[in-house]
């Protein structure tokens, strides 16, 4: 992406096999890899609750990386465009922090993990950030507020610059 690029508009690059995705002032979407499963979010309050990085363990392994970037939306304000019934679930409740079941909806067809839902937070989803269509809205509206789990963050990454930093869970 060019550093000189216009972000008040929509940036949708070839990014998978969906071709369909949008972006307006307040509302956006994500879509898995194939273009099975779309979502549609806000993309400001009161929909969009928080955005964060996080490296906490559970995060290392569901996404194959050494962190996670998400956003949490009020599931009043999720909607499921297209491939709702295309959604396998793993859940568990050994390894999260809390002790508590968290829930994780993947693509069946290609395997993205389009979001996960807690018992720690109810009435809400995590989506993650690299699901979204519009990749100015990676840096602009969805630019993470904190970081979490630091203490579990690789020594080689050093955090994402002028996000407030916490060593454990910043939502509990």
């Amino acid at each position: 992406m060019a550093v000189t690029a216009d972000k008040s508009k929509p940036y949708i690059p070839l990014a998978g096999l969906a071709d369909d995705g949008w972006s307006k002032e307040d509302e956006a979407t994500a879509t898995c890899f194939c273009g099975a499963v779309q979502l549609a979010f806000p993309t400001q309050g009161p929909g969009l609750v928080n955005t964060f990085v996080c490296n906490c363990t559970d995060c290392h392994k569901i996404t194959a990386s050494m962190f996670a970037s998400n956003f949490t939306i009020a599931d009043t304000h999720l909607k499921h465009l297209r491939g709702r019934d295309n959604l396998k679930t793993f859940s568990q409740k050994r390894t999260p922090a809390s002790g508590k079941t968290m829930t994780n909806y993947f693509c069946s067809t290609c395997g993205t993990l389009m979001y996960r839902v807690g018992a720690s937070f109810p009435g809400s989803s995590i989506l993650r950030i690299g699901t979204i269509d519009d990749f100015h809205l990676h840096e602009t509206k969805l630019k993470p507020r904190v970081e979490q789990y630091t203490k579990s963050r690789v020594g080689w990454l050093h955090g994402a610059e002028g996000v407030e930093q916490v060593e454990g869970s910043a939502f509990t």
